[in-house]
């Protein structure tokens, strides 16, 4: 099957790509460890030319046979990439946005090897407390079609998103800097020093701390609660194995606490690693959320969707 389109997730810390065929089908796909805080640096041919550029090191790296086999496919990136410190910047769309146009505004960056890789904006919002995402406003498109009116996307991470979105805009959105919290929590401070990591998921202790957040001591906020952790190790009610699900579900709860009243009755899709997901949408039953599913390959849905939206590739091969 004949490749339509290369495909970037190019993050902080990793870079993901994806060869795509007809219809958006991936038929090959490669994971990175060079974000855009993490690039190589041994300098090497390109095309012909000695390179020293980070960005065309990793983007050789990543997709360079590819190219050799197919110059002409184009190329699409998300994420961190088009950020100030990215490879070149992508300005920001402001909300509300419908996040279909914004194939529309892609923005292009020259290789050294002579091809464009369209680079895909983020998303800002400006009432209130400013807040920007790059990267997940294409897995917001990912998981879009066939939806209802109106939806709550999620997306769990080091900086997790909820994203509402109305008739195909994205309206509003929140971050919530939970897993790096919860790292900075386990590795740095003194939480982390009775702590004992465990192969085996505690499902009581992840329970309680996300039953602790939602209680009337978890109103005095997460700046109270998070002693508990240290707290119920030293009176023995919890072991050191369930002291970090403890603290992991003491944060999701926070966050979940967070989220206004009416996401209770609106259909909520969460995005991103399956294990992490699986605790977001445990927390969410406890936390009273019903209408909760989990979706896949959304990246690589929504950068096809945007190539398409920007005549990069065609919807269908055709005959």
């Amino acid at each position: 099957m004949q490749a339509q389109l290369i495909a970037l997730d190019w993050g902080t810390s990793s870079l993901r790509a994806y060869k795509l065929g007809p219809a958006g089908v991936v038929l090959e796909q490669r994971s990175l460890a060079s974000g855009i805080m993490h690039l190589p640096t041994e300098p090497r041919d390109i095309a012909g030319v000695r390179c020293s550029n980070g960005f065309e090191l990793a983007f050789d790296a990543a997709c360079g046979d590819w190219l050799d086999a197919q110059p002409s496919l184009p190329v699409i990136a998300c994420g961190m990439v088009g950020s100030a410190q990215g490879w070149s910047e992508a300005a920001y769309r402001t909300t509300p946005v419908d996040v279909a146009s914004l194939g529309q505004a892609l923005h292009p960056v020259r290789s050294v090897r002579g091809v464009q890789v369209h680079i895909v904006p983020g998303v800002i919002e400006q009432a209130g407390l400013p807040n920007v995402m790059r990267g997940e406003e294409t897995q917001v498109l990912g998981v879009l079609q066939g939806l209802g009116a109106e939806v709550l996307i999620g997306l769990p991470g080091s900086h997790s998103k909820w994203v509402e979105v109305v008739d195909g805009c994205i309206t509003h959105f929140d971050t919530f800097m939970t897993g790096e919290v919860f790292a900075v929590l386990s590795k740095h401070s003194i939480l982390g020093r009775t702590q004992q990591q465990s192969d085996l998921f505690q499902a009581e202790a992840f329970d309680r701390g996300v039953h602790v957040a939602l209680s009337k001591d978890g109103q005095r906020g997460v700046l109270s609660t998070l002693f508990s952790a240290r707290t119920l190790g030293l009176t023995a009610e919890l072991s050191p194995e369930q002291q970090p699900d403890y603290l992991s579900g003491l944060l999701i709860g926070h966050e979940l606490a967070g989220l206004p009243a009416r996401a209770r009755k609106t259909p909520i899709i969460l995005v991103g690693a399956v294990p992490l997901c699986t605790r977001y949408q445990r927390a969410l039953a406890l936390s009273g959320f019903a209408h909760v599913s989990l979706a896949q390959e959304a990246t690589e849905r929504g950068l096809w969707q945007l190539a398409v939206a920007a005549g990069l590739t065609q919807p269908v091969l055709e005959a």
